[in-house]
């Protein structure tokens, strides 16, 4: 079906002409369907992710493929335009429709492993997958949602449940998926514990919600005093660990002592979650692991970093990555974003003050910022 009403012709958009250049705040056409699966939103939110900041310095190639580039890989809104051929997924969201838009995957190629791949219990049907290396990733290397309308990909797109607006899911389409799939992929029970390194910053605030949540002991690491006063401020029962007063070992020691435990080895958390770029903030992570913990790493620094042999074969440290999530891991993340209420602390913005956001974002505004055209 298509909506009783043409979309517009033009729309205004911020564009990053260069890298190391501030955006460009201009008119340009609204972006037209090319395929059956293919939606026309009205964007009603888009948040601001540090993938932003890094593509934006040039740190990501050969992301974008091309300049200029529109940003924001984090966005929602709503449907208003359906092409005549519209597939029978697009037909789910009819005009009016609140969707949730992460960047991945626009346009999969639907066949290769990774779109085939039904593995895990939270990959996707065969047909499609977050991971296709075919696909064009809306904000990155594909237009994203600096933009007042956005053509998305209705088999990658979340509808918003009741309770949620706009403005509070655009943040969870990143940061919110990416550290709700870590923390599944820690794969622990209510009652075991959890680490999260940078629980101050845009996903580990998130986290620490999600993860009290879900009924785990959750521990808060951040090493700078408005992450942690943001992470204090939420009230969710997580014990807080400043790294830089703290030492781990202290802390591995007293959670023995309050679980009872008298062997080293046993004593620590059961999992840990890295989001900060830092090597000494990754060591000190590890560090507050017991034997046979699980470390999730989800930030990937330009040089990488360094992982002892010794925490593999002596301690049997076990290290996975996590990027992003499937889509059905998407939705399910709503679905419990929506029950539990859980939200990004917000600071917003209007879209032609997208640099400002920019500028506050590099002195440490902590959360999440995020543009409110709704």
């Amino acid at each position: 079906m298509a909506a009783t009403e043409e979309p517009p012709r033009i729309m205004k958009a911020q564009f990053l002409d260069a890298f190391n250049q501030p955006y460009n705040f201009r008119e340009t056409e609204v972006p037209t369907c090319s395929s059956p699966y293919d939606i026309l939103i009205k964007v009603d939110a888009a948040s601001y992710c540090h993938t932003d900041a890094v593509l934006a310095a040039g740190l990501m190639p050969p992301n974008p493929a091309s300049f200029p580039h529109v940003g924001c890989h984090e966005f929602a809104g709503r449907v208003v335009y359906l092409p005549s051929n519209a597939s029978e997924t697009a037909k789910q969201f009819p005009p009016g429709t609140r969707l949730g838009v992460p960047g991945r995957a626009f346009h999969p190629c639907g066949a290769c492993a990774e779109c085939l791949d039904e593995s895990t219990p939270y990959s996707d049907a065969a047909g499609y997958s977050v991971y296709c290396p075919k696909s064009a990733n809306n904000g990155v290397s594909g237009p994203g949602g600096f933009r007042e309308y956005a053509v998305v990909d209705a088999r990658q797109v979340a509808p918003i449940p009741q309770g949620l607006d706009c403005v509070d899911v655009a943040p969870l389409m990143c940061a919110g998926v990416t550290i709700y799939s870590a923390l599944i992929k820690c794969n622990l029970k209510p009652g075991q514990s959890v680490g999260i390194s940078g629980c101050g910053g845009g996903l580990g605030h998130l986290g620490l919600q999600f993860a009290t949540k879900m009924g785990l002991k959750v521990f808060g690491i951040d090493a700078a005093d408005k992450p942690l006063e943001l992470a204090m401020s939420l009230n969710t029962g997580s014990k807080l660990i400043d790294a830089r007063t703290e030492d781990p070992e202290s802390v591995v020691q007293e959670l023995g002592r309050e679980m009872g435990k008298t062997e080293r080895s046993e004593m620590g958390l059961d999992a840990v979650i890295i989001l900060p770029e830092s090597q000494q903030a990754f060591d000190y992570a590890v560090k507050l692991l017991r034997n046979r913990g699980k470390c999730i790493v989800v930030s990937f620094p330009e040089k990488g970093f360094n992982i002892s042999s010794r925490d593999i074969v002596f301690r049997q440290i076990s290290f996975e990555g996590s990027l992003v999530g499937s889509n059905r891991l998407l939705r399910e993340m709503l679905k419990f974003a929506a029950e539990h209420q859980v939200k990004a602390v917000k600071r917003t913005y209007p879209l032609a003050k997208l640099n400002e956001l920019v500028e506050d974002y590099h002195k440490g505004a902590g959360g999440k910022l995020v543009i409110d055209m709704s």
